[in-house]
C-alpha cells in the first residue's frame, strides 16, 4: 500500500503544479497547446505500449463499435477539459480552475445519482446544497456564472461516468483517447504551419522542447494514478485528490497573485465546508461498516 500512497501523491502533486508549467506556454494560443498535447501524449504513450507488447489486443478491442463510441465520447470530454483548463490558466483565472477540481467529486456523486440511480444519504445531500449555494453565491456576487469551474468539474466528472463503464485498462483506454484526437490535431497542427503562424519551430527551443515535453508530462501523473488505484482504497485517493486543487489555488494567489476578494472567500468556504462534510461523512462510514463487519465476525 505504501507504494499505492506514494503514486498517488505523486500524481496529484504533479496535477497541482500543471499551472506552472502551462504558464511557460501563455504565449501559445491554448488550442494549439492542446492539440501538442494530444500529439506527444500519443507518442509516449503508444511508445509504452509497444514497450509492454499491447498494442495487438488494443487494435483488436478498439474494433468493437461499443468500444469505439464509448472511448470517442470520452475523448471528446477529455479534450473540451484540457482546452478549457489551459485557456483558463494562462488567461489569469487558476483560482476559478481549481475551484472546478474542488466541486468535481460532488459533481461526479450528483451524476451518479442522475444516472446510476445510486442513493444518498442526508449529509451527503447537504454538502451537495452547500456546494450549489457556493456556486449560486459566486454567481451573484460577479454577475456570471464561474463557468470555467463548472465546465473543468462536468466534463472531467462525465469523463469518469463514461470510464467507470469502459471496458479497457488505463494504459490502453488513454492510448485509444489520444488515437481518436490525433488525426484533427495533426490536421490542425498542418494548417496553422500551412499559415505560418505555428509556434512550434518558429518561436525558439524553450517553447518546442515544453511542447513536445508536454506529453510526458501529461503522461506520467494518469500513468502514476493507475498504479495508485490499483494498489489503494477508493477511499484513501478520495482524501487525496484535494492535493491537486489546493496547490493549484495556492499558485494562483500567492505565486500569480490573481484576485481573491472577500466575495470570493465566502463562496469557496460554501465550497470547502461541503467537501470537508461530505469527506468525514464518507471516512465515518466506512470505518462504521468495518466495526460492524469485524463484529460479525
Amino acid at each position: 500500500m505504501k507504494r499505492g500512497v506514494l503514486f498517488a501523491i505523486g500524481a496529484y502533486i504533479l496535477w497541482g503544479l500543471f499551472p506552472l508549467y502551462w504558464k511557460q506556454l501563455e504565449t501559445v494560443p491554448a488550442l494549439e497547446i492542446v492539440a501538442h498535447r494530444i500529439l506527444w501524449s500519443f507518442v509516449f504513450i503508444f511508445g509504452v505500449m509497444i514497450l509492454t507488447k499491447r498494442v495487438r489486443g488494443l487494435w483488436r478491442d478498439a474494433r468493437r463499435p461499443r468500444v469505439f463510441l464509448t472511448y470517442t465520447a470520452s475523448a471528446v470530454l477529455l479534450s473540451i477539459n484540457w482546452l478549457t483548463y489551459i485557456w483558463g490558466v494562462n488567461s489569469g483565472y487558476i483560482v476559478e480552475a481549481s475551484l472546478g477540481y474542488f466541486i468535481n467529486p460532488l459533481v461526479s456523486v450528483l451524476l451518479g445519482v442522475i444516472f446510476f440511480r445510486e442513493r444518498l444519504r442526508l449529509v451527503q445531500w447537504v454538502a451537495i446544497g452547500l456546494a450549489a449555494v457556493g456556486v449560486g453565491y459566486l454567481t451573484v456576487r460577479y454577475g456570471s456564472l464561474p463557468w470555467i469551474g463548472l465546465v473543468l468539474a462536468f466534463s472531467f466528472g462525465t469523463y469518469g461516468l463514461i470510464k467507470k463503464r469502459a471496458s479497457l485498462e488505463a494504459l490502453e483506454g488513454q492510448t485509444l483517447e489520444m488515437a481518436l484526437l490525433l488525426i484533427p490535431a495533426l490536421f490542425f497542427l498542418l494548417h496553422l504551419e500551412g499559415q505560418h503562424v505555428a509556434a512550434f519551430g518558429h518561436t525558439g527551443p524553450g517553447t518546442v522542447f515544453l511542447l513536445a515535453f508536454g506529453g510526458v508530462v501529461t503522461a506520467v501523473p494518469l500513468l502514476m494514478f493507475a498504479a495508485a488505484a490499483r494498489r489503494i482504497p477508493l477511499s484513501m485517493i478520495g482524501i487525496l485528490q484535494y492535493i491537486a486543487p489546493s496547490l493549484q489555488f495556492s499558485i494562483g494567489v500567492w505565486v500569480y497573485n490573481e484576485n481573491f476578494s472577500t466575495s470570493r472567500l465566502i463562496g469557496f468556504c460554501f465550497i470547502w465546508s461541503a467537501l470537508l462534510i461530505y469527506t468525514l461523512e464518507g471516512l465515518h462510514r466506512r470505518r462504521k461498516t468495518r466495526i460492524e463487519s469485524l463484529i460479525e465476525l
